[in-house]
This record gives structure tokens, C-alpha cells and sequence, in this order.
């Protein structure tokens, strides 16, 4: 009996340990933190600019984070950088996110409120990598420049989303244009298409984006480490 009583203890102390990393996902705002350190190291200070959180706010999201082990820092003078702590919780970060969007009724709906319902053609990775072979596509990454410089397909052009309408003149009239960004649910891709067909010009998005091409262990142009 003691035996049994000891095991069902200990048991429920590994459990609970497994809850909290649970619970340090249990927050949108933290999976909006996770997905913007998949594209690449960043600052609090730019985390919360691009989360729209206050420093405060945004600190303290990134500790629960950090004291679950999902992300680590570095220091550089007086500003901290953080970034994810492994591939492997990227790869549980997209997990969940198709875990969630398979089983829970109210995901595809909230995706389409905020993807927008759009008919515009996909393209695969497969795909697209057998069109960048051929030469007979632009594929174009519409991140911010700093996420296009942590890491992007090879040969892409960077002209972030808010850029775009200005500087549509730098891509070619004649070629498909295969637009992508951070990852299946990131907007900005379908922002840019809507933008580029309105335009008369010839655009499709890459099915998913950067999260899932690094995943995959695609070639990925970034910089050599320090």
C-alpha cells in the first residue's frame, strides 16, 4: 500500500510538471511571442513593438516562457535577445497549431475572420521549389527585413508587405510571382497577393511559409554564425 501511494505521488509530481509547460501556452499572446522567435532572434523591445504589447507586459510573458525552458536569452550591453530554445518547440508550436485548428470547430472560422476567405491559388513546397529550379517564378518574401535577414529561401526578394505597393515596380511584369512570409497563418502573404493581383499583376502564395520550410529542413539563406 505504501508502495502504491508513493507511486501515485510521484507520478502526479511528473504530471504536474508536464501541466505547467501547458499552462506557460495557455496564452495567445505567448504563441504570437513563439511565432515571431520562429522567424529569428529578437529583442524584448521588438517583440513587444510587433506583438503590440507594452515592455512590461511583454517581459513578462517571455519569462514564463523562458522559466518553462521554451525560449533562452542572450545579453548584448543592457539589451536582452531572446530566441527559441530548440527547433523542437517550434516544431510543438506548429503541432499544436494544426492540432487545434483540426479538433477545435471555432479555428477554421476564426482563420478565415482573419486570413480572409480568398480563392487565390497555393502552391507546395515541392512545388515551388520544382518552379525556382525551372527559373520561371519570383518568389518574393513579404516579412519585415530583419526576419528576411535571420533566414529566407534562397533567391527570394524582400519587399516587406507595408513596402509593397510602392516598390511593385522592382518586380518583374512578365514572371509568376510566389509571395510567402512567416509561416500557414501569417496574413501578410495574403495581404501582398490581394495586393499584387489588384495590381494586374500574376501572384500565388506559398501554401504555408517560413515556420514549416525551415521544419522541413529546406536550404535556408541566412547568416553564417558568428
Amino acid at each position: 500500500m505504501a508502495e502504491h501511494t508513493t507511486s501515485a505521488t510521484t507520478k502526479a509530481r511528473l504530471y504536474d510538471a508536464f501541466a505547467v509547460s501547458g499552462k506557460a501556452l495557455a496564452s495567445g499572446k505567448r504563441l504570437e511571442l513563439l511565432d515571431l522567435l520562429a522567424q529569428g532572434e529578437r529583442t524584448v523591445d521588438a517583440l513587444a513593438k510587433a506583438a503590440g504589447l507594452n515592455l512590461t507586459t511583454a517581459s513578462a510573458h517571455l519569462q514564463t516562457l523562458k522559466q518553462t525552458g521554451f525560449v533562452a536569452t542572450r545579453r548584448e550591453g543592457v539589451r536582452i535577445h531572446y530566441r527559441l530554445a530548440g527547433e523542437d518547440v517550434a516544431q510543438l508550436f506548429a503541432l499544436l497549431r494544426k492540432v487545434a485548428e483540426a479538433h477545435q470547430a471555432a479555428v477554421p472560422a476564426a482563420r478565415d475572420a482573419y486570413l480572409g476567405e480568398d480563392a487565390a491559388t497555393e502552391l507546395s513546397r515541392e512545388e515551388l521549389r520544382g518552379r525556382i529550379a525551372a527559373g520561371d517564378v519570383v518568389v518574393l518574401d513579404v516579412r519585415p527585413v530583419e526576419e528576411y535577414r535571420a533566414g529566407h529561401i534562397p533567391g527570394a526578394v524582400s519587399i516587406p508587405v507595408q513596402e509593397l505597393a510602392e516598390r511593385i515596380g522592382e518586380l518583374p511584369g512578365d514572371m509568376e510571382i510566389v509571395v510567402y512570409c512567416r509561416g500557414e497563418y501569417c496574413v501578410l502573404a495574403y495581404d501582398a497577393v490581394r495586393l499584387l493581383t489588384g495590381r494586374g499583376r500574376r501572384a500565388i502564395r506559398l501554401d504555408d511559409g517560413m515556420l514549416e520550410w525551415r521544419l522541413s529542413e529546406l536550404p535556408v539563406d541566412a547568416p553564417a554564425p558568428a
